[in-house]
């Protein structure tokens, strides 16, 4: 099945959903987890230079034998080293990954650029401009951040992934609104985490009741994984997910099937959140 995908602001098309090879392939051969993601459906593979398995995300496109054009790739831009630039720094992720150009190319964290974040976005500008990569963004970006570089940029971020979970929720409205308000695509990672790293919070039991009644309405099984990941399509988000096993990729994959919360489920899966303010990831 075709998995839909979102108009970034600079026209270009971009797969709704991510295979993440952070968390658990950090720092990790990636290769036949991404062979593996590839063969149950996913399109958009989503590195970073930090993770320090761009060769393995390389190999596994290769070896998947997909043609290149029907593949969205993302990297990040990790630290820079002494004279480095963001567009030089992409040229050697792009040698490790063997690609021409990726898709999308993200400013990792904001902090590893204090005081330089528009000289860094300036070059990604031009990694845009020379084809290196087709679209360019930020992630872990707050509302301070993206107004500093929004102030002098020739092309507005497309995308700007952050933990997106209802443990964050109410705290990410301000970015979320100034997302809104340039037409920046939110991506989420961590969607799932209130559920495995944190179980037996406030969340369970909503979580829970909406499974089951979407369960009964399909009239196929609906994990609670299914529940959150839709609660994240249904506004529009660009989500990143993980799993080394092959059944659990194409549970992420399946989300698309499943029947639409209402919006009373929507609105008690956010109060639920509202009762806990738990960040899983550090910047």
């Amino acid at each position: 099945m075709a998995i839909s995908t979102l108009t970034l602001n600079d026209g270009n098309q971009v797969p709704w959903i991510a295979f993440g090879t952070g968390t658990a392939l950090f720092q990790r051969d990636a290769q036949n987890t991404v062979e593996t993601a590839i063969a149950n459906g996913f399109t958009h593979l989503d590195g970073a230079q930090m993770y320090e398995n761009e060769e393995s995300l390389g190999a596994g496109i290769k070896a998947s034998g997909m043609p290149r054009s029907t593949l969205f790739v993302t990297t990040k831009l990790h630290r820079l080293q002494p004279g480095q630039t963001a567009k030089t720094a992409l040229q050697v992720s792009l040698k490790k990954l063997g690609l021409e150009y990726v898709d999308l190319y993200l400013v990792h964290v904001p902090g590893h650029h204090a005081g330089h974040l528009k000289e860094v976005w300036k070059s990604m500008e031009e990694c845009k401009r020379e084809g290196l990569s087709k679209s360019i963004g930020v992630s872990n970006f707050e509302v301070e951040h993206l107004e500093e570089i929004l102030e002098d940029a020739e092309f507005p971020p497309s995308v700007n992934q952050v933990e997106i979970h209802p443990y964050v929720w109410k705290s990410l409205q301000p970015v979320i609104a100034l997302h809104e308000q340039h037409n920046i695509i939110t991506s989420s990672y961590g969607g799932l985490s209130p559920l495995f790293r944190a179980p037996g919070g406030p969340l369970d039991p909503v979580i829970e009741k909406i499974r089951a009644r979407l369960e009964s309405t399909r009239g196929e099984p609906v994990s609670v994984g299914h529940v959150l990941n839709k609660w994240l399509e249904q506004y529009g988000f660009l989500v990143v997910t993980t799993s080394s096993k092959a059944d659990r990729m194409r549970e992420y994959l399946d989300t698309a099937n499943v029947p639409q919360l209402t919006a009373e489920e929507i609105e008690s899966i956010e109060n639920a959140g509202a009762q806990r303010h738990q960040k899983f990831f550090s910047d």
